[in-house]
């Protein structure tokens, strides 16, 4: 019997789009191989280094703010190759920047670009995908970023190799990038990268719920077309669309937001975007070898260590794509986050008493690793899922901008305080807190978001707007 839809095709335009994430895994991990050189090289303080590093986040937050707008008026796909476009020319600015003013600017438009890509991929991909295999193919996004993230470590070491092997045979400009001043050809590799997705970006079309809500039904039937394989089935798809955008044509936007059943939805979507990240998950990733460190480590095994934490995430990210449409997005988040509370406490009461009992440094890698699997196949995997399929069509772009920003503002905050946290609170204290944190989040997840999977973008919809659903289907009785 004839498959109703044709997933090679899906499946090649979500990763096209999934590439996306690539680009923001990259630049994160990248900028960690440059900035003693660059902090070397210009002469900066403590203060300066620091804002090298965050430049882009603070690009990234103005990249979420304007991702939403700009999706819902031009188009996904037009947006994501504008946030090619901003990193290509980010990487390239950042190879031959002469001052380190100016490589900071370029470092703040490369984060715009990803600011705007976090927000429309996976909603590209969501729009894209079909009920059974929605949660797999928006998966793709955030095991994109995990492959950046390697990706970027084997560059760096890669053309610090070059580097201190090339010394004497390189002149000229070759010998400028990648031997006297090394970090521009780390950067500026990343151009890579981004010209493939913006080239990409090109050959797949826009998304044909965006067309349908734009009024360009024959455009959005002839996509549909490419994903469904029966006529009726395009038909019926166009309908439901339509029925869902009856009540919203002409309110979208921010303002649309504040309506009942769409403020639930986007008050629900800040919360558990925050306290994702309020549950240690990028306190491991981005201080993982200073933790370790703290444990009495030397280090070349504390970054060993880390390096052991890195491929666990990204391998069990892989494991969850291929369950997150079979068990569901709830029971994903029930197992994973109770794992990460066990974890988090064991990680705690290593540093509370640890020595006192002689636990070898393996068992806190253990827990560690345990912690890392039990997020990367939770709350990981379904953050970018459950946002991309929770809001109605006509404020998506704008709704998941401000979750996207939410996200984004806890990931700094996190970012700045936890070296203050480690430091004030102990580790027990502040993996104590971490494993606080999650109970509101699953509490959050089991008593106000609904089972997404295996559902239509237009049911998920009808759930958040059945009341004025309701008030509509009376008028028109």
């Amino acid at each position: 019997m004839q498959k109703i839809y044709n997933f090679a095709f899906i499946l090649i335009v979500s990763a096209i789009a999934a590439m996306g994430g690539f680009l923001f895994g990259f630049d994160e991990a990248v900028i960690s191989g440059t900035v003693d050189k660059v902090t070397s090289q210009f002469g900066l303080d403590v203060m300066s280094s620091g804002w090298f590093v965050s430049s882009a986040l603070l690009g990234a937050i103005i990249g979420v703010i304007a991702g939403g707008t700009l999706s819902d008026r031009y188009g996904r796909k037009s947006t994501m190759i504008c946030s090619g476009a901003l990193f290509a020319v980010s990487m390239i600015g950042c190879a031959v920047a002469p001052s380190f003013i100016s490589l900071v600017l370029y470092r703040l438009v490369g984060g715009i670009g990803i600011g705007v890509a976090s927000i429309v991929c996976p909603m590209y991909i969501s729009e894209m995908a079909v009920p059974e295999r929605r949660g797999l193919l928006v998966s793709l996004y955030q095991l994109a970023v995990t492959i950046g993230v390697v990706g970027a470590y084997l560059s760096n070491k890669w053309l610090l190799g070059i580097a201190m092997e090339s010394s004497a045979t390189m002149d000229g400009l070759a010998r400028t990038m990648l031997v006297d001043e090394w970090w521009r050809g780390m950067l500026g590799v990343g151009v890579i990268p981004s010209v493939i997705f913006l080239a990409a970006v090109f050959f797949i079309p826009e998304s044909p719920r965006w067309l349908v809500l734009k009024g360009r039904t024959g455009k959005a039937a002839e996509v549909f077309g490419r994903i469904y394989n029966d006529p009726a089935t395009v038909s019926m798809q166009i309908e439901a669309t339509l029925e869902v955008t009856t009540t919203s044509k002409g309110s979208g936007g921010y303002a649309a937001l504040l309506r009942p059943g769409i403020l639930r939805a986007v008050l629900i979507g800040v919360a558990i975007a925050m306290l994702g990240q309020f549950m240690g998950v990028n306190a491991v990733l981005y201080y993982g070898p200073s933790i370790f460190k703290d444990a009495g480590l030397s280090d070349g095994d504390a970054f060993f260590y880390q390096v052991l934490v890195g491929a666990a995430n990204m391998l069990t990210t892989v494991a969850a794509m291929f369950i997150i449409d079979k068990v569901g997005r709830k029971t994903l988040v029930y197992y994973g986050v109770s794992g990460m509370i066990i974890s988090l406490l064991l990680i705690g009461g290593y540093f509370m008493w640890g020595d006192t009992l002689g636990v070898s440094h393996v068992a806190l890698l253990i827990f560690f690793l345990l912690y890392i699997v039990c997020c990367a196949g939770s709350i990981c995997a379904v953050i970018f899922v459950i946002l991309s399929e929770m809001y109605p069509l006509a404020v998506r772009g704008a709704a998941m901008s401000v979750a996207g920003l939410a996200l984004w503002i806890a990931t700094f905050l996190i970012g700045q305080l936890t070296p203050w946290m480690l430091q004030t609170l102990t580790p027990a204290g502040t993996f104590l807190l971490f494993a606080i944190m999650c109970v509101p989040y699953m509490l959050i997840m089991w008593r106000m978001v609904p089972e997404t999977t295996g559902k239509s973008l237009e049911e998920i919809e009808s759930f958040w707007m059945k009341d004025e659903l309701r008030d509509v289907a009376r008028k028109n009785a």
